[in-house]
Parts: C-alpha cells; structure tokens; sequence
C-alpha cells in the first residue's frame, strides 16, 4: 500500500548496566545502540506465539538470541530471523543451522526487500524503530500480519486505548486492524528497561473497508491538519456537506480529530468522497 504512515518513535529507556566495566564491553554497547532487551521469560514467549498463530512464511524483526525463533519455528512457522548485531547473528545462525525451519540474516530488517509470497512479521523489536518496522509492515504488498512486542504506551496509543485515535491507526484502518494484546511486564526482559511492554498486533482485512485509497488518505491528512481546531472547520477547507457527513457518522460538530473513530472516518469518506 503506497502510502504515508507517518508516526513518531518511541525511545527506547533501559537501567544502565551494572558491571565494573561501566557498561563499556561490545557487548554492553551493542545494547545501548542496538536498544537490545532480550526476552526472557517463557510465559512471554508462550504470549506472543499464541497472539501470531504463525503458520507459513514469518519474518522475525531482530532474531536477538533466538528465544522467540526458535518458539515460532516449534509452533510450525517457516521463520527468516533479521539480526543487525553479527555476533548476534552468527551465533543463532551456528545454533540453528542444521534447522531448516530457521533461516538467519544478518542485517536490517527494515531494508529488507519484502516477500512476494503471503507472510508475517513476528517479532520483540527495539523501542527505537518501532516506526520504522511498523511503517515497513503497512508497506508490504503481501503482508498478512504483524504481531510485534513494543512499548504499552505505543500500543495503546495505536489501538484507540486511551480513547484517542492517532493518525498512522486512522489512516491505515481500511486496510488494517489495531488491536492490543497482553501486557509483558519489564522484568521479563533482560537488561530491564524501564516501561513495560505490550503485544500489538496488526492484521490485514480480507476486504479494505474504501476503495479510493488517494482519496480516504487525503480526507483523513486534512482532518489531521488541525486547520480551525475542529474536524469539521479542517474538512469544510475543502468538502461540500460536511454537516450532513458529520451527522451520518455520529461525529460531534466540535469534535477534535484525535476522538474521531476510524470507523467513523470511513463513513465520513462514503458521504464526502463519492
């Protein structure tokens, strides 16, 4: 779906290590650059496996030490785990080779080419990038799903947790579902970061809910646009009826655009952009 999730990052916070090195091993570095949390709690992993179903092609967004690969290869996936971190990768790939479940690739993930074929992205990724990979999965022509480990606050901000809606959520909605899964507590990770995190987990629509892909994201840009401090004063910038489309999606003439459902929006996109 060519079109322009924009969204922020979220940092990713973690405790300093507590070592007599002052956290300065390659190890150590490769964490704070890499904004490596390693997930070591099998309840977790068990979590995420059962939010995914994964089944098929599954790509595996910082493969890390292989705790999640291996789990997601065991549940029957054919997984392809993407490591930045060479040691990293050349560890799993040893640990694995002689699976042919599980493929290893050193590199990064988010420059990766996309499969033709259908697959999901299953994966605990770094706070760091969590928009680059989410914006990367929206892209993806043959994507199936996501199932992605990230901060509670990111997830709940884009399944409408807080009663808000955020525009990368609205914008792709005709397309994808957001929704939140179980919350994964920080001492489940190793080093502990310093906010919990939760499974989010994105799935295609069998049918997109509008057809004119252009136009919906054009209506929703605008809206967003904050022109006026209303939806209703942004879209009548540009759109005859807007009271009546308001009226028919049962959004408030004052509404302001983060509490405007993307349900609603659809309806907004039938009546103002036959």
């Amino acid at each position: 779906m060519a079109q322009n999730f924009a969204h922020g990052n979220y940092s990713h916070t973690q405790k300093k290590a507590r070592n007599g090195g002052g956290g300065r091993t390659p190890r150590d570095r490769a964490r704070r650059t890499l904004s490596q949390n390693f997930l070591v709690d099998r309840h977790a992993v068990d979590l995420v496996v059962k939010a995914a179903a994964p089944e098929g092609l599954v790509l595996e967004p910082g493969s890390g030490e292989g705790v999640l690969t291996l789990a997601l290869a065991a549940a029957g996936a054919r997984v392809v785990g993407y490591e930045i971190d060479p040691r990293l990768a050349a560890r799993l790939a040893s640990r694995t080779s002689g699976d042919p479940g599980i493929d290893v690739v050193r590199g990064d993930f988010t420059a990766a080419r996309a499969p033709r074929e259908p697959f999901a992205v299953v994966g605990n990724i770094p706070y760091s990038v969590t928009s680059k990979i989410v914006d990367w999965c929206l892209r993806a022509p043959a994507l199936t799903s996501a199932t992605l480990l990230t901060q509670r606050e990111y997830a709940r901000k884009r399944a409408g947790d807080y009663g808000r809606w955020s525009l990368v959520t609205v914008e792709s909605w005709p397309w994808f579902t957001w929704r939140l899964g179980d919350t994964i507590g920080r001492d489940s990770f190793r080093p502990v970061p310093s906010v919990d995190s939760a499974i989010l987990r994105l799935q295609r629509r069998p049918e997109p809910l509008v057809r004119g892909r252009r136009s919906y994201q054009e209506l929703v840009e605008l809206g967003f646009g904050g022109v006026g401090g209303s939806v209703r004063a942004s879209l009548k910038t540009r759109y005859q009826g807007v009271d009546a489309a308001l009226e028919a999606a049962g959004v408030p003439r004052d509404a302001v655009v983060g509490y405007v459902h993307p349900d609603q929006w659809v309806t907004l996109w039938g009546r103002l952009c036959p």
